[in-house]
């Protein structure tokens, strides 16, 4: 069994090697012989401690991924969320691999978010805004403006102490950055990432101009929800995985709508593979709704494999 500590996943993953990764992931969702397994939904001995488990295989690989949010750690000095991926042994079962992937999360999820961003954003975008000022917020902005040349970062967020910091980490990885209203931010915005744990729409849906792109990061349980409904008859939906993304993404709550054909839910993977179409013209609103798939944790495991020497 091989055996990859935080500290050794975290000096070895790059934004390069999640957005290649997660781009094959993409396109295995579609393929015969691939599956992916309904998402646990779970909570520690305390309810406020919730952990995940997605799994899934394709025809070379299995295995699941571990997520966990202690809020908690906070007050500790620790990460907030950490993760634990297990590839397993296809041959005689057991474990292959175990991999601490706190951080290799967090390159993974941006990576899925610039890779829909890449098909569905307009070419001369250059506007982006941030819903949230977290960790994950931060990679994803990091991540977006590797694949368009972003100007400006405008940051919505409540509280001043953590946006400030949010714009000095952006600033450092040479992105300018500037805190404004939702309002505003949806005026100026040609993308727009939104990545909190909200329950209830940030935004109104007349607040979105024509050609603007949206991807959707934060919604991964029942009851989360970032966009107004009144948004969907409007736009073009796209999503990591049908099946999931209307049980516990963004799409729960346009399940109705599309159930009844009123809209059209299209898989980011058939737009890479070419079976369907992303953004069709300049006009255009596109939204990506990322629930996060286990396939995109296998494959940027079996990456961080093959760089890491053999060890445990």
């Amino acid at each position: 069994m091989q055996y990859i500590p935080e500290a050794q996943s975290s000096a070895v993953v790059t934004h390069e090697m999640a957005f290649e990764a997660i781009s094959e992931a993409f396109k295995a969702a579609g393929v015969q012989g691939s599956v992916v397994f309904p998402a646990l939904i779970a909570h520690g001995s305390d309810p406020g401690n919730r952990f995940s488990v997605k799994s899934g295989a394709t025809q070379t690989l299995a295995g699941l991924k571990m997520g966990f949010i202690w809020p908690g750690n906070t007050a500790k000095g620790l990460p907030t969320h950490n993760s634990v991926t297990v590839l397993f042994n296809q041959e005689t079962g057991g474990v292959r691999a175990v991999i601490e992937s706190g951080v290799v999360n967090a390159y993974r999820t941006a990576a899925a978010d610039a890779v829909a961003t890449n098909q569905l954003a307009r070419k001369n975008a250059k506007t982006l805004a941030a819903f949230g000022a977290g960790n994950q917020a931060g990679y994803d902005c990091m991540a977006i403006a590797r694949i368009r040349h972003i100007e400006k970062v405008l940051v919505v967020n409540a509280d001043p102490i953590r946006a400030e910091r949010f714009a000095q980490r952006l600033a450092a990885h040479g992105l300018t950055v500037e805190r404004t209203s939702a309002q505003d931010a949806c005026a100026r915005a040609d993308i727009i990432v939104t990545a909190t744990p909200a329950k209830t729409p940030l935004f109104e849906a007349d607040w979105i101009r024509p050609g603007t792109h949206i991807s959707c990061m934060g919604a991964d349980g029942v009851g989360k929800q970032e966009l107004p409904t009144g948004l969907y008859e409007r736009a073009h939906l796209f999503c990591d995985l049908a099946a999931q993304s209307v049980v516990i993404g963004e799409f729960q709550h346009a399940a109705a709508l599309i159930q009844s054909g009123a809209v059209s839910l299209t898989q980011i993977g058939t737009v890479l593979g070419g079976q369907a179409l992303g953004r069709q013209d300049d006009e255009a609103i596109t939204i990506f709704d990322s629930s996060g798939i286990a396939l995109q944790d296998l494959y940027i495991a079996e990456r961080l494999l093959r760089a890491c020497p053999l060890s445990g």
